[in-house]
């Protein structure tokens, strides 16, 4: 078996079929397309046309609303906090925060803060800086004996307010 040898299995592969190539072909003159009209042309899109009346799509009401401005936080759960600590990628007796956290690889980046969920179980006593985090993994730092500072996060517009 040599490269230059190679092929493809026998009937793997169908030969596309060349339209527009004489009469004899059989998809030759119109090209299988049939006779006169839009569909005939190229640039049909009447999937969605209904005669002129209203498409559905436009008579469904719109819902929702998605606020321009809102705050992105990149998410840490506390499982995911302790493997670290027991990883031995966080030292636990110093400060937590943002920059902790993405140096250990918990956060790619810090967004407009980091948010603590409560997901998993804590056992380690933290001191943790975050700009966010639920009622319950407040709770599960308290419990471990930990500390936790939940800072306001940064503004969206930080950099044109300082200009």
């Amino acid at each position: 078996m040599r490269l230059n040898e190679l092929r493809d299995n026998a009937g793997s592969t169908k030969t596309r079929t060349r339209v527009g190539r004489g009469i004899g072909s059989g998809k030759g003159k119109t090209g299988g397309r049939g006779v006169k009209g839009q569909k005939a042309r190229s640039g049909v899109a009447i999937k969605g046309f209904e005669g002129g009346q209203m498409p559905l799509h436009m008579r469904l009401p719109k819902r929702g609303f998605n606020k321009p401005n809102r705050l992105a936080f990149a998410e840490v759960n506390i499982g995911r906090l302790e493997k670290a600590i027991a990883d031995n990628k966080i030292d636990a007796k110093k400060p937590i925060d943002a920059d902790v956290l993405i140096a250990a690889g918990l956060v790619r980046r810090a967004k407009d803060g980091v948010r603590l969920l409560a997901k998993g179980e804590l056992k380690s006593k933290v001191e943790i800086t975050v700009a966010g985090a639920t009622k319950t993994a407040i709770e599960a730092v308290e419990k471990a004996g930990g500390k936790i500072t939940v800072v306001a996060p940064k503004a969206k517009n930080s950099d044109k307010a300082a200009e």
